[in-house]
């Protein structure tokens, strides 16, 4: 299970990927409209978004060698390509996509990119309708979201509520999920790959999972932000596949456990244990036990703080990484590159 990287919430919360497995009244001023017509209002902005881009969303059915599963997903080309979650689809021998319309049919995956957590499917149809991407880089804390997917099998269900936070991260061993898009708009399991939708009915994320507390509740749901798919979907159409920077070192957390049985000079950083040829790295001289404490001057208190930094850069952009190195202490600049297709 993931947990959160700044150490809540408590123990024993569940982190769950949406993936579905078989007030008071008050008077209002004079020339200002009552609370009951501004709340009227709302509702039929939610109406109309929903409705906007209810024709866009997919249901999407699974079968893989561990079972059936489904989750949802949106049209984001006429010609039938659809976003939606990797951990939907990466392990599918089969899928299915059910249109709005009442349609089913068949679909292949284009591609599965579990570093962002994103995938797309196609199916082979025209003129389908496609729902509209917004700027999620423009949104802001309390404003409208509206959640759309199948959650539990229960076709195109909307629930609605807030952008609680924006720029959470949920980190997991193999690729931390960041910059994520935090919402009280309930997202149960079947939800995964459905979109987040602001009230002009434009998709701002992609619902993925929701973190749930040890006396359980609706819990805490996340998506990524549409512009981190707008990225991805680039990607395919220009390489085939989606493009990450990459460094090119394994390497062992540090912690005070680690620091003391091996006389290390840091409680904190990473241990690098290998260095890739032809790596990034390796072209900047780093090596073997080489420990990294910082980040473009940030603390790099464990993996996912490195891991981070290294994300939110570009290929062919430079990181500076702080190391120690006996008793040196080192600014190597690194160029990043592109991730091999095999790491």
């Amino acid at each position: 299970m993931r947990s959160w990287s700044k150490r809540w919430p408590l123990p024993g919360t569940a982190v769950v990927l949406g993936l579905g497995i078989a007030a008071g009244r008050a008077s209002a001023p004079v020339g200002q409209p009552s609370a009951h017509a501004a709340a009227g209002s709302e509702q039929a902005q939610v109406i109309a978004a929903a409705r906007a881009v209810y024709p866009s969303v997919v249901g999407v059915s699974v079968r893989a060698d561990r079972g059936e599963g489904s989750g949802s997903g949106v049209i984001v080309r006429p010609d039938g390509m659809i976003l939606t979650n990797n951990h939907v689809v990466a392990s599918a021998k089969e899928l299915k996509v059910a249109l709005a319309d009442g349609r089913e049919l068949d679909a292949r995956v284009v591609t599965t990119d579990p570093i962002s957590e994103l995938a797309l499917i196609q199916v082979k149809a025209e003129n389908l309708p496609t729902a509209a991407l917004g700027d999620s880089d423009r949104l802001q804390i309390a404003q409208t979201a509206i959640a759309i997917g199948n959650p539990l099998g229960f076709a195109r269900t909307v629930t609605v509520g807030v952008v609680s936070a924006v720029d959470r991260t949920v980190p997991d061993e193999r690729a931390d999920l960041f910059n994520l898009i935090q919402t009280d708009a309930a997202i149960n399991p079947g939800n995964s790959g459905g979109p987040l939708v602001d009230i002009e009915g434009r998709v701002i994320g992609i619902n993925t999972l929701v973190v749930r507390g040890p006396v359980g509740g609706g819990g805490l749901g996340f998506a990524i932000p549409i512009n981190t798919a707008k990225d991805v979907m680039a990607d395919v159409e220009r390489y085939g596949r989606a493009i990450h920077p990459w460094v090119g070192i394994r390497y062992n957390e540090i912690d005070a456990t680690v620091a003391r049985e091996f006389r290390l000079p840091v409680e904190q950083g990473v241990l690098v244990v290998s260095v890739a040829r032809n790596s990034p790295a390796a072209t900047a001289g780093l090596k073997e036990d080489d420990i990294i404490v910082a980040a473009d001057g940030k603390k790099i208190e464990g993996g996912g703080d490195l891991r981070q930094a290294i994300r939110r850069k570009g290929v062919d952009q430079t990181i500076s990484l702080s190391v120690r190195r006996g008793e040196q202490a080192l600014e190597v600049p690194v160029r990043l590159a592109a991730r091999p297709a095999e790491e």
